[in-house]
């Protein structure tokens, strides 16, 4: 009983060992339904955290000025805030990969559906920026940010105000375990009187790496 019980425990290790080597040399995927939930990354932030990030930060700013449409007596045309849209700037500790430019074209086409906003085309605002020969960065000097708003005038694209996004993070650890808490932030810039809003979003995530934490992370009633 004992010979049979050991040799079937050693035909099951060696089950495992083989099935271990074989997803090693051979990758898997499938197509994920609409609603069904994202893979969480266990390094970074992946689809688990950006969405959510830029689904409440973009949120907050269409509600607040959802139905804050330019009036006639603004001194501007009536209608939707004309936005200049520069980018995402990532000042994390982690790299954002193609998400970088996922989330720029996300954040641009929830604007661009919405009423309160009418957004620049990416192709008018990198042209005039290499135009000017200035980085985004560069933009918060009068000087530069004049220039650039003529160069965009020219090309039959004025805008009022300038909008940034900007992912950081902070890091909390525990021996080999780690929290991060991740902020997108949108800052919305007035161009004729510089004055500046923001909008943000918050979520924290925890990285395990110790036994005690994956043990208590699959613990249901935790």
């Amino acid at each position: 009983m004992d010979r049979h019980f050991a040799a079937l425990r050693w035909a099951m290790l060696v089950f495992v060992v083989v099935a271990a080597g074989g997803c090693r040399t051979n990758q898997t995927a499938k197509v994920l339904k609409p609603g069904s939930a994202d893979m969480v990354g266990s390094h970074a932030a992946g689809s688990e955290t950006f969405k959510p990030l830029v689904e409440q930060a973009v949120g907050n700013l269409l509600a607040r000025y959802g139905d804050a449409v330019v009036p006639a007596n603004a001194g501007t045309p009536p209608g939707p805030k004309r936005i200049c849209f520069i980018g995402v700037e990532n000042k994390s500790t982690e790299e954002m990969g193609d998400f970088k430019e996922q989330l720029y074209q996300t954040i641009d086409t929830r604007l661009l559906r919405s009423d309160a906003f009418a957004p620049i085309s990416r192709r008018f605002v990198d042209a005039a920026l290499k135009d000017c020969r200035l980085r985004p960065d560069e933009l918060f000097l009068p000087k530069n940010q004049r220039t650039f708003a003529q160069s965009l005038e020219r090309a039959g694209q004025p805008f009022d105000y300038v909008l940034y996004a900007t992912f950081t993070s902070g890091t909390t650890r525990s021996n080999k375990d780690y929290q991060r808490d991740y902020t997108l932030t949108l800052e919305m810039v007035d161009i004729r009187t510089g004055h500046a809003e923001k909008e943000s979003a918050d979520l924290s995530k925890a990285y395990n790496a110790s036994l005690m934490a994956k043990v208590k992370n699959l613990n249901p009633l935790k």
